[in-house]
């Protein structure tokens, strides 16, 4: 089962980064290339512990559905988000927010299973695993974006 561990560095606070890290309409933007929607549970504002969000987006050539439910959360320092149903076999997202000297080390922790036995191990380890890690990255660039300009406000300040 692989583990994508990334760690983010963002010159703003802890509860900015949780913040945006939490929230559907940023999501939505960083994932615009994939044309991801959310189309079920909270489809805006925060997402909170307990809530379910159900995500349609085009994904490897096909149009994929994925509902995760926010299964922990202890603001601003982490919370974690677990696949209720979608194509994986099984996916976990913790999320940590560290705060340091000058802003906030952003930590994923990205542990997923694919279906299909042997066939979806070979999948992971040929292209799954840099795709799923690709994302992400594409994901925690955003987040660094508006929370270290005055795009956060946009956001958060509705």
């Amino acid at each position: 089962m692989p583990t994508i561990h990334l760690t983010t560095f963002v010159a703003a606070p802890a509860q900015r980064v949780f913040d945006l890290a939490r929230s559907i309409e940023l999501h939505r933007k960083s994932m615009a290339h994939t044309g991801e929607q959310a189309i079920a549970g909270t489809t805006s504002g925060l997402i909170g512990l307990d809530e379910t969000v159900t995500w349609k987006a085009k994904h490897l050539r096909k149009t994929r559905i994925l509902k995760s439910k926010i299964t922990a959360m202890t603001p601003p320092l982490s919370f974690t988000d677990e696949m209720v149903a979608g194509d994986f076999k099984s996916m976990r997202h913790e999320h940590h927010f560290k705060t340091i000297a000058n802003g906030t080390l952003l930590i994923d922790l990205f542990t997923f299973e694919s279906p299909y036995g042997t066939l979806g191990k070979l999948a992971e380890r040929l292209f799954l695993t840099r795709y799923m890690k690709n994302l992400l990255e594409i994901r925690n660039k955003m987040i660094k974006e508006y929370a270290e300009s005055e795009k956060w406000k946009f956001i958060l300040d509705k």
